[in-house]
């Protein structure tokens, strides 16, 4: 049996006092974004770090391999295996104001041009037709001005009834304080929106007295008042209660700060990138954030400074005082349910109202060092696009699913029916190179073995449940991604069962990076959750591989883990996947279906681009 041998100024502008317009000033441009100088062709890039804008690893877990050092048995074959292909990979890594316009959706994030560490934060650009494929366009916007000279920080886009887009970020001043300044598009007619003009009054909002100088970042997409002003949410805290600060504004230029709070949670820190939007109760569509009704519930998502993960709930919004509550206290914002159990943080949802969908994009750190990070020229990625729905079975999840326009990179497909995956056993599947898949899986367990399972009253959680080698009556079970021939690494993404003393289950979603790689420099953690499995559901899986980024969600996307994986030996041709089932008193019976992927296009914009455009439409029939 494999399994048992290797076993932010101080004042306040927040009142409704008026305040003298001013014209607006040409935003300083930076160079074009494209490839580095590097021969290798890797873009240089930068895993954001703290408010503070240092940039911490949050792996150094392994204190006995030095930071700074590159260890065996690194080379740069293993280094630029990493690199991914379908993946968003800008020259720096934080999104900002997502958004669809003109034809083009348009992603802005932060971006260090010097280097693959933390500073020198400017605002990266890059336009997509399908969100898959993407052209880098030049800088959007550079730390020229005294309020953002600190960086150009997290910012969202709101577009107005008459086409025309605002920019609301957070700049950090010369004194390292954080304001909200206001930025607007030179040229609307411009599909590419090229050129920005910063609003030469700004800062527009200041931390509101009480609030700490670093502590007031991070503005909302506005959304529209039954009385026809524009709304957002700043993320801040108050010792070490979270909370939310509510502003009214008809100009995005003049503010009212609303005496309560949009939402508060003791002990939860610092929140940053709240994200505040509607979900429909009865269709499977997204829905604009300024929508409101009986048909709706809010979702607030706050990302926690203090342990850098995100975290949604559910519930009503009351606009007259501007507050929500959420449907169950005991998992309120912060304490309860988490976008993603693996590496995710800082995401941003937006409203695509080409296609009436709601979609998130996440931000995905590193779990390697800063020396692998130095020596590849980069760091951090995007997850691929997800869009969000209302999980109306359950009532109190969301659903998270990749846009369907990542199939468009699906290349040959192989299939595999009903496939017995015997207790202790491990089933090789035939798909070819296994570093760039899209895999769906369903897996049916033997019913009788369910009832006849002796129940515990242990406490499961993958984090300690001693990972995929330890073996368990109805688990673990599922796939192998990432690994070697023999096994000496690997990556399972799987099931668990737990059966309690009363005899009821308990299903858990995990992925176990503590045989993933051989390195020593890495993090290898055991992420996971309990995922919700209602009445006569299978246990159904999707897991994208891309190189050194596993994304997989679990029934239908309501639990979701995305990992780092920085394997030694499984890149190439090298990588293989399996199914496996560790469990001692069930056989599964596992439907899977894998195709390899195609890789994305990515690339600096040029002139030739809008040429080879017009050449397409005249050919067109």
């Amino acid at each position: 049996n494999y399994w048992s041998d290797n076993a932010r100024i101080h004042g306040s502008l927040a009142s409704s006092t008026s305040k003298r317009t001013h014209p607006l000033r040409p935003v300083s441009r930076g160079p074009a974004q494209g490839v580095s100088e590097k021969t290798s062709g890797i873009w240089a890039g930068v895993s954001r770090g703290p408010a503070q804008g240092v940039s911490e690893k949050t792996n150094r877990v392994r204190a006995s391999v030095p930071w700074n050092i590159l260890p065996e048995p690194w080379n740069s074959t293993m280094l630029e295996w990493q690199r991914t292909a379908f993946h968003f990979q800008p020259e720096k890594n934080w999104m900002n104001g997502p958004l669809f316009y003109n034809g083009w959706y348009h992603f802005f994030y932060q971006y260090n041009p010097n280097g693959a560490v933390w500073g020198d934060i400017v605002w990266g650009h890059a336009v997509s037709k399908d969100l898959i494929n993407w052209f880098h366009l030049p800088l959007a916007m550079v730390a020229d001005q005294w309020y953002d000279k600190n960086g150009v920080w997290t910012g969202s886009a709101t577009i107005l009834p008459d086409g025309k887009i605002v920019m609301l970020y957070t700049g950090s001043t010369t004194e390292a304080v954080q304001v909200q300044n206001l930025a607007f598009p030179a040229n609307h007619s411009d599909p590419f929106l090229i050129d920005w003009v910063k609003y030469h009054g700004n800062p527009v909002l200041v931390p509101p007295p009480g609030i700490y100088k670093k502590d007031f970042r991070d503005p909302t997409t506005a959304w529209l008042t039954s009385e026809g002003k524009w709304r957002i949410t700043i993320g801040s805290k108050r010792d070490k209660t979270g909370i939310s600060l509510v502003y009214d504004t008809k100009d995005f230029i003049n503010y009212e700060m609303l005496e309560a709070e949009l939402h508060a949670v003791s002990g939860t820190g610092m929140w940053e990138c709240v994200d505040f939007f509607p979900v429909s109760k009865t269709e499977e569509k997204g829905l604009d954030t300024s929508i409101n009704g009986p048909e709706v519930k809010h979702v607030v998502k706050v990302s926690l400074d203090d342990d850098r993960h995100d975290y949604y709930a559910l519930g009503t919004y009351h606009e007259k005082n501007g507050s929500w509550i959420p449907d169950l206290p005991e998992i309120d914002v912060g304490i309860g349910i988490r976008y993603d159990y693996g590496i995710f943080y800082a995401s941003k949802t937006f409203y695509d109202q080409n296609k009436n969908r709601r979609v998130l994009w996440g931000w995905i750190g590193e779990g390697d060092s800063e020396a692998a990070d130095m020596e590849k020229g980069w760091a951090s990625l995007q997850s691929i696009p997800r869009t969000i729905l209302f999980d109306n079975k359950t009532g109190t999840n969301l659903l998270q699913w990749p846009v369907e326009e990542i199939e468009s990179l699906r290349l040959n497909g192989t299939e595999f029916e009903k496939v017995e995956v015997k207790a202790g056993s491990v089933a090789p599947l035939d798909v070819g190179p296994g570093s760039q898949l899209d895999i769906i899986a369903e897996f049916e367990i033997d019913k009788e073995a369910l009832k006849k399972a002796t129940g515990s009253n242990i406490t499961f959680s993958c984090q300690t449940g001693g990972g995929a080698a330890k073996s368990g009556a109805l688990g673990p079970f599922g796939i192998l991604v990432l690994a070697d021939e023999s096994l000496s690494e690997q990556t399972p993404v799987y099931f668990y069962i737990a059966k309690d003393s009363d005899g009821d289950l308990k299903t858990f979603f995990c992925t176990d990076l503590s045989r993933s790689s051989k390195a020593p420099d890495v993090d290898k953690q055991i992420f996971g959750s309990y995922v919700p499995v209602l009445k006569d559901e299978n246990l159904s899986l999707r897991v994208l591989v891309d190189h050194s980024i596993v994304e997989s969600f679990a029934q239908g996307g309501r639990t979701v883990i995305t990992s780092r994986i920085y394997p030694t030996e499984a890149i190439n041709g090298a990588s293989r996947v399996f199914l496996f089932n560790n469990a001692t008193e069930t056989c599964v019976t596992a439907s899977v279906k894998i195709w390899q992927m195609d890789s994305a296009f990515i690339r600096p914009y040029s002139d030739d681009d809008d040429k080879d455009d017009d050449d397409r439409k005249s050919s067109a029939p």
